[in-house]
């Protein structure tokens, strides 16, 4: 007896609802997944770069933007084996955040552990805006 997917109730078998999964997708980033958090007056960036080690990262700061860049060699790569499907990413991948004018270098931190690099910086001071004051016209 010879088994065959059976197909669902659009037409489909079984296999594309399988890889139709977003697990499967290949047109959505995973890398550099970011959360923003604010506390104590800081901000705190905290930035999935799985798979990379701590040397591989580069964070630049100018004119007011963060610019984290992650590269890895594939030169460690089997190059005598015939990859079948490759997943696990390689190469570089960047990301930029604007932190604001006034942030400094010497006022970030970062730190990487378990593939989650935190970057900490100071809020930005709220721009005051300024009441609208009127000229009184003389007559």
């Amino acid at each position: 007896m010879m088994m065959v997917p059976r197909r669902n109730s659009n037409g489909l078998d079984i296999f594309d609802d399988v890889f139709a999964d977003p697990f499967f997708s290949e047109k959505e980033n995973k890398i550099m997944r970011t959360d923003l958090k604010e506390k104590d007056g800081k901000y705190f960036l905290e930035i999935d770069i799985p798979g990379f080690d701590k040397d591989d990262i580069k964070i630049e700061l100018q004119e007011g933007y963060l610019t984290i860049t992650a590269e890895k060699d594939d030169e460690k790569e089997d190059k005598h084996a015939k990859y079948l499907k490759r997943e696990r990413f390689s190469g570089m991948c960047s990301r930029s955040y604007y932190v604001g004018d006034n942030v400094r270098e010497e006022d970030i931190k970062a730190n990487f552990k378990n593939g989650i690099l935190t970057v900490e910086f100071p809020k930005e001071p709220e721009k005051k805006v300024e009441e609208k004051k009127y000229i009184p016209i003389g007559e």
